[in-house]
């Protein structure tokens, strides 16, 4: 190593990995090339570093190339030569970045991350609390570092005294013991330490000793052993002296109006030398005891604020009371050095502008602003300007796209023609949020976006930027069309399901087109060919939804019961579909264009949908859909309802009174007739509408709205929660039509703000959770074909049980579509092959395998999957986003993390209390998933059996015990109180099987039943939150997580 240069100039481009360590004081003066004694930072006269300043060319070099302070010596020719005048180096103005100076500081400090960490590292290996830990180091106590004769002084090591006992112990003791205070006590305390010493007592204690003492000394050791195995010494989190980063990398820069801006570093770093420099002179001057370690804990302040402020007690502030940014901050969190600048950096040939809607656009094309494609299509335009001829060389090709002259524009039009741009809105949850599309020319400073895209990118139009960036190489282009083109992403990768089905607008267009209306004009009449409909309708003498008869011209000259609008619909349609006679709301959109892509692929539904949305948008305007107050018609019967449920629940509280309920069933039985009347009022308030109800038709279709939301405008509000997830037994009797009470609207704005705050945290919970994942799977590509296993998982229907009854929530044909079998499927009854072995089960044979009454499936699995730094194709099965089997090379693991962290934001955050049950809390939700995925020791976990066989449960001095005799012994377990039990007495428990209620700890299923087992449990139970919220994600992606999280 060059001592001159301090650092050997590293190729900072060149590195494998990064590693944060420990730094001896000696290897920080050896990377250090000066001392840096004063505050100062520049003259304020010159402009020039101050000498032995944050900023001094002697110790960092020179801030013009080649030219040392003085002046004595400029030009290339002097390189290498110290001048003797100023002492700076001629050499190039870069070494500042890299050259390091140093702080020698007059009494040693502690290092925050080493002491305030969690766990305190400094605190595990002295065997001392952090609290106790900080009154030494900040001088409040003292600590004994030698207590002499124990018999004499009767004081023992690492003893704390406060002021008035040390003084007491000094004045009769003398010097027969050591005691200190501060960082300069500690360090003695860690430079005794005998690390080999320490390593073999604790694995002592850890063989000999059991619960928190046991956990207490592994942790000790950990923290030993890596000190051993370093090779730093544990006192090297005492600082003796302190690195100054090179001045370039915390730059100082004069603003235009001869202010000056400068990094907080140099804040950070004038505090520690000033104090450092008082203190040295206390030092010198023999000052009193208290003023000095009065200094002595500033300068350990600053020092701690230089590494991590607001680590300890209050942050440092510069002006307007922002906290300063410290080192740690630097290069912590999105801001932070690593993601905000080195995973991610801003590109040139993009920009960025608010989208309006285009709904003349075709879906594989967007809207740009001229000016904005003029930009970023520069070079392209001024390579074209010169290939013409129009201008002679590349230089006058630029001013004249500068000058915007109006030949220009033709240039632009045509080399835009054919080059894909891609669109990007933030957050990028998933990859549908950068999409390609042709661009257009547009008027305007806004870009337009295709309204059937916007639901793939989360976008509305109340005010959304998006991003455009330019695929410049000709594979890049070609990438762009031909895999992020939007009319070839139809399909979710998460599920398979469509992304591109219309919606608000277009659905109320749609089912306003197909509802039929009895007693419409025309109605019954016949026709004899789709063009005589068409025109009796655009003749006005039938109506959109008149049911009419049709004779259809095939060999069967079948007739056909169906409505001019209907027949509008299935114009559009290509040939062999089957034709749509009933009221198309949004769910059955969606199968619609499940039903086109399968039939006739992405470029034919894309043109399809296109007409789609032209025939809604159309008929939306046409029927005048509006929302009046009119509109919001309140059933006669609700206040019947009401007054019927008051004197029911009177008498709930007349038994109450009389001690013939406990307060919880009185509360349960409240609560039951509320929500049964608010359940009667909603479907009196439903059949009460008039089917052509604008509010009505906008709720049934799915355009915006749902059942529940008209009949808190129409019906009751009914019960609400309170933030906790409770529910108020004061039912809200009004709806918003008739407007709340203020107590109403008090209860129901308590339970409403939290759902908001819950909103904004949530956010960044999932952002957080997505990234964790990201970082488990990335990896996961898929390798081969064929690993070659013969294993699989069974699958069935996932079951939800409540009381006696069970809901499917995932049935078994969802979860065999586009996986791969591992033997033959038969027919139970006939013995017909449904599906062969290693075959992909296609949706007609999924369907084909449910109808045979088939209730399990062996299937192949990532779970299984033999392949070794990733899985194979047929263990993956289809790749959902085009329908095929998945391509070797696929970033299968990546999409798994973006599945299921993309919808984490629609999930809830909240732990639900059931009916106040104490010590009945459900987590449930984005927490669960945490829970699960973290592979955490759950809250309120259920008691497993370890052993197969006969339960039986007594009850010994108040305790319940339940003990479980089986063929291979027998198990006791203490069943805690308040703890429900899944099982009687005697019955028969396989290995595995719940006692008592609650979610299991999947620790313990891996220790009783194995690894699949485990596995196959946190697939289900992950399921389980996202289907509850109505959220689907294919099983796949689950697998690869739980896979990685087992390898």
């Amino acid at each position: 190593m060059d001592k001159k240069e301090g650092l050997p100039l590293l190729d900072v481009n060149n590195f494998d990995r990064i590693r944060i360590g420990l730094a001896s004081p000696e290897q920080i003066r050896a990377w250090s090339s000066g001392e840096v004694k004063k505050p100062e930072t520049i003259n304020y006269r010159t402009l020039k570093p101050e000498r032995e300043g944050l900023f001094c060319e002697k110790i960092f070099g020179p801030t013009r190339d080649w030219e040392c302070h003085c002046g004595k010596y400029k030009r290339v020719r002097y390189k290498g030569i110290v001048c003797d005048r100023c002492g700076v180096e001629v050499t190039r103005a870069k070494v500042r970045r890299e050259r390091m100076g140093h702080i020698e500081l007059a009494a040693p400090v502690s290092h925050i991350w080493f002491f305030k960490g969690i766990p305190s590292r400094m605190g595990l290996i002295l065997d001392m609390s952090p609290r106790t830990l900080e009154k030494v180091l900040y001088f409040a106590s003292y600590i004994v570092i030698d207590p002499g004769d124990p018999g004499v002084t009767g004081l023992s090591k690492q003893q704390l005294l406060s002021e008035g006992e040390y003084r007491e112990y000094r004045d009769k003791y003398g010097n027969a013991f050591e005691a200190g205070i501060g960082a300069e006590a500690i360090k003695k305390l860690l430079e005794e330490l005998d690390l080999e010493e320490m390593s073999k007592e604790l694995r002592k204690e850890i063989r000999d000793t059991s619960g928190q003492r046991r956990v207490r000394a592994v942790r000790r050791l950990e923290v030993v052993e890596a000190f051993r195995t370093s090779g730093n010494k544990p006192a090297w989190m005492i600082l003796d002296v302190i690195p100054v980063i090179p001045p370039e990398l915390r730059p100082m820069v004069q603003l235009d109006g001869g202010r000056f801006a400068t990094s907080d570093l140099n804040d950070l770093y004038r505090r520690v030398i000033n104090r450092n420099n008082r203190l040295k002179r206390l030092l010198e001057l023999g000052a009193p005891d208290i003023i000095v370690r009065n200094e002595k804990r500033m300068l350990q302040e600053a020092v701690d604020a230089l590494v991590d402020n607001g680590r300890r007690g209050r942050p440092v502030t510069g002006p307007g009371n922002r906290p300063l940014k410290s080192l740690s901050d630097m290069l912590k969190g999105k801001q932070g050095r690593f993601r905000q600048n080195l995973l991610g950096k801003r590109v040139d040939y993009s920009g960025r502008s608010v989208i309006v809607v285009g709904p003349k656009l075709r879906m594989h094309q967007c809207g740009l602003p001229k000016e904005m494609a003029l930009e970023l299509f520069k070079p392209f335009v001024m390579k074209e300007l010169v290939a013409k001829g129009i201008a002679h060389n590349i230089k006058s090709a630029k001013k004249m796209v500068d000058r915007v002259r109006p030949e220009v524009w033709d240039i632009v039009e045509e080399v835009i023609k054919e080059h894909p741009v891609l669109l990007n809105r933030a957050p990028t949850l998933h990859r549908l949020g950068i999409q390609a599309f042709e661009p257009v020319l547009v008027e305007g400073k806004a870009i337009q976006l295709h309204p059937l895209v916007c639901s793939a990118y989360n976008a509305d139009f109340d005010g959304d930027q998006m991003a455009v960036h330019v695929p410049l190489s000709a594979e890049a282009q070609a990438e762009a069309r031909l895999l992020m083109l939007s009319t070839n992403n139809i399909l979710v990768p998460s599920s398979g399901r469509p992304i591109v089905t219309p919606n608000q607008d277009m659905v109320i267009g749609l089912y306003y087109l197909t509802a039929h209306k009895v007693g419409a004009e025309g109605e019954g009449r016949y026709f004899g060919s789709v063009e005589e409909v068409l025109h009796a309708y655009n003749a006005g003498s039938i109506s959109l939804h008149a049911m009419i008869t049709l004779r259809l011209d095939d060999e069967a000259q079948t007739r056909l019961q169906t409505t001019a609008g209907r027949l509008l619909v299935n114009e559009i349609l290509p040939e062999g579909m089957e034709y749509i006679n009933h009221e198309l709301d949004k769910k059955r959109l969606g199968i619609l264009v499940d039903r086109l892509y399968k039939s006739v692929g992405a470029g034919e539904t894309a043109r399809v949908l296109d007409q789609i949305m032209q025939l809604g948008f159309e008929f939306s305007t046409k029927s005048g859909t509006t929302v009046s107050i009119a509109d919001i018609a309140v059933p006669a019967t609700k206040h019947e309802r009401i007054r019927a449920a008051e004197e029911e629940v009177e008498k709930i509280e007349a038994q109450f009174r009389r001690g013939l309920l406990t307060p919880e069933e009185r509360y349960q039985r409240v609560c039951t007739v509320w929500t049964k009347t608010k359940e009667t009022v909603t479907q009196e308030m439903l059949d009460n509408f008039d089917k052509f109800n604008p509010v009505y038709m906008m709720a049934i279709s799915g355009a915006r709205g749902n059942e529940s939301q008209m009949s808190q405008l129409a019906g009751m509000r009914g019960l609400v929660a309170d933030p906790t997830g409770r529910t108020f037994e004061i039912p809200i009797k009004a709806n918003f039509r008739e407007g709340l009470t203020v107590l109403e609207y008090f209860i129901s704005s308590h339970g409403t703000r939290k759902g908001l705050a819950d909103t904004a945290i949530r956010t960044a919970d999932s952002g957080y959770l997505t990234r964790r994942l990201v970082d488990v799977s990335q990896d996961v590509i898929v390798r081969e074909v064929d690993c070659g296993t013969t294993e699989g998982i069974t699958v069935s229907a996932i079951k939800e049980y409540t009381g006696e009854r069970e809901t499917i929530i995932e049935p078994l044909w969802e979860r065999l579509v586009g996986r791969v079998a591992v033997e033959d499927i038969v027919h139970p009854e006939t013995g017909e092959l449904l599906v062969a072995a290693n075959e992909m089960i296609s949706d007609a044979a999924a369907q084909r395998i449910d109808e045979a009454g088939i209730k399990e499936a062996k299937i192949r699995s990532v779970l299984v999957c033999k392949t070794r730094h990733g899985v194979c194709v047929h263990c993956y099965g289809r790749n959902l986003a085009n329908g095929e089997l998945v391509d070797v090379g696929e970033a299968v693991g990546i999409v798994a993390a973006q599945s299921i962290g993309e919808p984490g934001t629609q999930l809830t955050m909240r732990t639900f209390h059931t009916g106040g049950v104490a010590g009945d809390d459900i987590t449930a939700g984005l927490p669960r998933v945490e829970e699960l995925f973290e592979a955490r020791k759950p809250k309120g976990q259920a008691i497993i059996s370890e052993i197969a066989g006969t339960i039986s449960i007594a009850e010994v001095k108040g305790v319940r015990k339940a003990t479980v005799k089986g063929p291979e012994g027998e198990v006791s377990y203490t069943i805690p109180y308040g703890a429900r039990l899944r099982v009687r007495d005697g019955s028969e428990l396989a290995a595995g099987d719940r006692i008592t209620e609650g979610p299991v700890n999947p620790h313990d299923i891996l220790a009783v039943q194995g690894v699949l087992a485990v596995q196959e449990y946190l697939v289900q139970e992950v399921q389980e939150v996202y289907r509850s919220q109505g959220v689907n994600i294919n099983d796949k992606h689950i697998e690869v997580i739980v896979r990685q999280m087992l390898r």
